[in-house]
């Protein structure tokens, strides 16, 4: 697999949003970070989408052409009815789902291969923004009106819980890949609502990998005026509120408690008055958007990072404050459990759908951090997982699959599992998956070995004990996912939304 594979291929890249619209999100991240890359690898790509107010029908971005069609709910059938009038111009689709997908299989030519790329679930989540009716539509056309359409192609999720959540909540059938997220270091720049704080010490850490700067001081978290911080959109499943429960919970004992709330969305004036009505105007800052450099710079400065979301595909934001060195407290839901290696790179709640739980889980995290050994090995190991994901890898795999896919006339494959194979020659392994597996052993190229475990299948390597005979711990101290703990400074234990860069949580 090389980062030319997509050279020359016609790709179109098919989500509900793009960049700037102004709700996207973290989708919308992932798909336009696939487009630019394979766009600057040499493929034609089209990104269609559907149209904002003041959004130009048809512009270039990044070298990726852009085509918006509709509104909210008016995209799917225009874009369809587009497709259609153009089957004959791609060579693969990348159809992502959002809730819903865009059933392109149905204007294409058979052997034209799709790739349904799914970020989580919607299931349970339509009924939280639409009628019984309406909801239960959408629940039909995610499980067995997708199911069936995609059934000769193959899907692809960003997370293991997500492989589960298809298998397990849509009884989904078909090959399942795994192309994770990627994340940028933030770059941090001094914001206007960041202080310095009298209890803030020097990190004994050296820089995130590919930070142009060094990450600023570590903090001893004050137990009476920790500094907390949520990156979120506003909308029904983040369940903001029960940051608000919190707060209410914590000021008693800690006084001096802070959370600032970066984002926005449909819910942010009824999260305000709700704010104004618990008398919490000095505790909790909802910010709103807020530039990027800027918005790094107010998680940096946190002790911690909360969600309280019910579920995500992944949790780019918690990726990305830990390329940060800042822990994330979430509950231990889909996606989350994933992003947050519980007890290294942050802690998971039991999800009680109330805030107690949060706030025994904010305790303990703070107790921990106190001491400054601890503290340093949380910093250390966020820095390490974070270091794992990159876009550019995460374009290399998903270009493997549509580029081989393209040779092979279908996205489908012989076998649903990934595989560890030995490559012919210089004995290297490798995790392959799909027709990219398909392809090295039909052409005898590699010889399978034995199935990718679960986190082999998640970050695409294959775990050192099998190349060097040694513990199982990778080149940034991350250890195997079925252990729990932290065994060093550097270790890190265990196996969709929104980034801190992109427009999800304005």
């Amino acid at each position: 697999m090389t980062n030319d594979d997509v050279r020359g291929l016609r790709v179109a890249i098919v989500n509900w949003r793009d960049p700037a619209h102004p709700a996207a999100g973290g989708a919308e991240r992932y798909a336009w970070e696939l487009a630019r890359r394979f766009a600057a690898r040499g493929a034609r790509v089209t990104y269609v989408t559907c149209r904002a107010p003041g959004q130009a029908r048809r512009e270039r971005v990044d070298g990726v052409d852009l085509v918006r069609l509709g509104g909210r709910f008016t995209v799917y059938p225009l874009v369809l009815a587009w497709m259609l009038a153009h089957r004959r111009s791609f060579d693969a689709v990348v159809d992502c789902q959002n809730g819903i997908p865009f059933f392109t299989p149905w204007a294409l030519p058979r052997r034209t291969p799709v790739l349904c790329a799914i970020f989580h679930v919607h299931d349970e989540q339509f009924a939280l923004y639409f009628p019984p009716w309406l909801a239960w539509i959408g629940r039909t056309l995610e499980g067995p009106v997708a199911r069936r359409t995609y059934r000769r192609h193959a899907c692809t999720a960003i997370s293991p819980t997500t492989v589960e959540a298809l298998r397990t909540r849509l009884a989904w059938t078909g090959p399942v890949y795994l192309v994770p997220v990627g994340v940028d270091a933030p770059h941090v720049t001094p914001s206007p609502h960041v202080t310095p704080s009298p209890h803030a010490t020097p990190s004994q850490d050296g820089p995130p990998s590919g930070a142009a700067n060094p990450p600023p001081p570590r903090r001893r978290p004050d137990p009476a005026a920790p500094r907390l911080v949520c990156v979120t959109r506003l909308v029904p499943h983040k369940r903001a509120d029960l940051l608000l429960d919190l707060v209410e919970r914590c000021l008693p004992e800690r006084p001096g408690l802070r959370l600032r709330i970066i984002g926005r969305g449909p819910e942010q004036d009824r999260l305000a008055a709700e704010i104004a009505a618990r008398g919490l105007g000095g505790a909790v800052e909802l910010l709103g958007f807020v530039p990027e450099d800027e918005k790094a710079a107010l998680v940096a400065d946190a002790d911690l990072h909360l969600s309280a979301s019910r579920g995500e595909g992944w949790g780019l934001v918690v990726a990305e404050a830990a390329a940060l060195g800042v822990p994330t407290i979430a509950y231990d839901v889909d996606g989350l459990r994933d992003a947050v290696r519980d007890g290294a790179t942050g802690w998971l709640a039991a999800d009680t759908g109330d805030a107690a739980e949060l706030v025994h889980t904010l305790d303990r995290a703070l107790k921990e951090l106190a001491d400054p050994a601890r503290r340093d090995a949380v910093a250390a190991a966020c820095r390490a997982w974070a270091a794992e994901f990159d876009w550019e890898r995460t374009a290399d795999r998903m270009g493997a699959l549509v580029a081989a896919s393209v040779r092979r006339g279908t996205s489908g494959t012989a076998g649903a599992d990934a595989q560890v194979v030995r490559r012919y020659g210089d004995g290297h392994l490798l995790v392959a998956e799909g027709p990219v597996r398909d392809e090295l052993v039909a052409f005898g190229e590699a010889v399978p070995v034995r199935p990718a475990t679960p986190f082999e299948r998640l970050l695409g390597r294959v775990e050192d004990a099998d190349r060097n005979g040694v513990e199982v711990t990778d080149r940034n101290g991350v250890e195997d996912a079925d252990r729990n703990g932290v065994e060093d400074a550097g270790g890190v234990a265990g196996g969709g939304e929104e980034g801190l860069g992109s427009a999800a949580e304005r």
